[in-house]
């Protein structure tokens, strides 16, 4: 793919024409026009300014630089990695200073790097045996997983599918992602992702309702990114953490917990 095929193709996922992005990146919509076309070829600065004005992620401009042959500008650590110690300490306090209550830590392709004691206590009465690092999402949407136990299974579903969806078309060169999205959408009972694209509050804070035998449990559950991130893996990182909905739910999670 060329430099220009993966800008347009950028820009056209975010719903962009040339003048809105021209004018917000505050060049020349005929410069834009060159620049996609191929008549034109674009510094790094360039191709950075570009990416920031389009709302890219770190992953994206260093695939847009790439493309226009030029190495990559932001470094792609793992967290294991020893360069990772501090940050994956301060993960480990987060997620720890949320107990009794579920955290996590998921990866891009919703992968669960890291938990807390409540989640991996969570993960366990959905079915997942320790030590595994389970896809959050599949887990979610299989029909032997969480949905066996999620009462308001079809408001939850209708929030994820919607979310997944919007990432997929906003990230259009994530191959891994993509493979997680036809791997869900090709499980049974799914909704549509075109029954409503529009955010909405439940976006925000998703309330799931789980009973698991005797023990039922209502749940806020919500997403949260880290901010001025500077590396791929750090920028790509989200935590998820659940809150008691009500005072039986806050008490059943403290029981579970021993807390």
């Amino acid at each position: 793919m060329t430099f220009g095929t993966a800008l347009k193709e950028h820009r056209a996922a975010r719903r962009l024409s040339q003048l809105a992005l021209a004018t917000s990146a505050e060049v020349s919509q005929r410069h834009l026009s060159f620049l996609e076309t191929g008549r034109a070829k674009p510094s790094p600065e360039m191709v950075i300014h570009l990416g920031i004005a389009m709302g890219l992620g770190l992953r994206e401009q260093n695939e847009l630089l790439h493309e226009a042959g030029f190495a990559p500008a932001y470094p792609e650590t793992g967290l294991d990695e020893p360069a990772m110690d501090e940050v994956r300490h301060v993960l480990e306090l987060l997620l720890e200073a949320h107990d009794p209550f579920p955290a996590f830590a998921i990866d891009r392709q919703w992968n669960a790097v890291m938990m807390n004691r409540s989640g991996t206590l969570l993960a366990s009465m959905l079915g997942i045996e320790e030590g595994d690092a389970p896809n959050l999402l599949k887990v979610a949407m299989r029909p032997d997983g969480m949905q066996r136990f999620c009462v308001n299974w079809d408001e939850v579903a209708v929030v994820l599918v919607q979310r997944l969806h919007r990432e997929v078309l906003s990230r259009p060169g994530d191959e891994a992602l993509r493979e997680v999205y036809e791997e869900v959408m090709s499980y049974p009972g799914l909704p549509s992702p075109n029954d409503a694209l529009l955010p909405s509050g439940s976006d925000l804070l998703i309330p799931i309702h789980y009973r698991f035998g005797d023990i039922d449990v209502r749940l806020i559950s919500t997403i949260t990114t880290l901010g001025a991130a500077y590396d791929v893996t750090l920028e790509e990182l989200r935590l998820e953490v659940s809150y008691p909905a009500d005072a039986a739910s806050e008490a059943v999670l403290r029981g579970l917990a021993g807390a």
